[in-house]
């Protein structure tokens, strides 16, 4: 059973939450087991820029999903475009046509 947590799911929101979580426990961590402040900082910085750039590329991953859903629901069906089939184009049923106009069967 899923928890009743958010009315919607939000599964790209859960991810960043994580991350900006890391973001904060790994330079306590790092300076805990005696990693310098300014190693801990830089290390923060570079994961909060990485965290960034991945919510942003969720984020446009999301709305280019949900612009191609809604360009899917305003085409017609694939049945129902052509009014007419293909094999009255001249070139048979295969595609096969010769430049000569000589089949070889003749």
């Amino acid at each position: 059973m899923r928890s009743a947590r958010r009315p919607h799911d939000d599964p790209a929101g859960d991810v960043v939450r994580w991350a900006a979580f890391s973001c904060l426990l790994v330079p306590v961590v790092l300076v805990v087991y005696g990693t310098s402040f300014g190693g801990a900082a830089v290390a923060t910085l570079g994961l909060v820029a990485v965290t960034a750039a991945c919510r942003a590329m969720l984020r446009h991953s999301e709305r280019a999903e949900r612009a191609a859903l809604v360009l899917a629901e305003d085409r017609p069906p694939p049945g129902r475009r052509r009014r007419h089939s293909r094999a009255g184009s001249g070139f048979g049923a295969r595609g096969c046509h010769t430049s000569g106009g000589i089949s070889p069967e003749d």
